[in-house]
């Protein structure tokens, strides 16, 4: 059996997106985030890396309102072909960045991380993560080897296998909904 590429599973991926209400896909978001916040990985980190999600990603926004004066949130920034993580203070600003991102203003962090929850096009059930193709998470958790990295996706996300490289960094766990 031939194996989907990675450029045909992101169209696949895409249209099934396509038949989700934003509603549905909110709804979905909001039960996917309240797993993360009952995790035991979650409610033990003092330092969490999230995201800002683009529409068509887990919805976290929320998420990180609720939770950025009670941990330490960290956020992706995109500066060339490099992820940059921010610190999230009481009065950090965002400005949109690459990709229409809202991205905070702040300096970079440079600390430790407990967790890493990370966005992404697709995963399969060992942990393989399939991105937007431009390899930024990647080049990034390869420098985080031994945090806990928890995939999130809608449940039509998860796909049975994932086209991979030696590059691609696994995911330790995937919460769906």
């Amino acid at each position: 059996m031939m194996m989907i590429s990675k450029k045909e599973l992101r169209a696949e991926i895409k249209i099934l997106k396509k038949q989700h209400t934003q509603e549905q896909l909110a709804a979905q978001s909001a039960a996917i985030m309240a797993k993360i916040e009952q995790h035991s990985d979650f409610l033990n980190a003092h330092t969490v890396m999230l995201y800002s999600s683009l529409p068509d990603e887990v919805q976290t926004q929320t998420f990180i309102e609720k939770w950025r004066r009670e941990k330490h949130i960290i956020l992706p920034t995109v500066v060339g072909d490099d992820i940059i993580p921010v610190e999230l203070s009481e009065n950090t600003g965002f400005a949109v960045g690459d990709f229409n991102i809202l991205e905070p203003q702040n300096e970079p962090y440079q600390g430790d991380y407990d967790l890493i929850v990370v966005p992404g096009v697709a995963f399969d059930k060992n942990g393989n993560r399939l991105g937007r193709g431009r390899g930024y998470y990647d080049r990034f958790l390869c420098q985080h080897q031994k945090v806990k990295k928890i995939g999130i996706c809608f449940d039509f996300q998860l796909v049975d296998e994932i086209p991979t490289e030696p590059t691609d960094i696994k995911m330790d766990e995937i919460i769906s909904f």
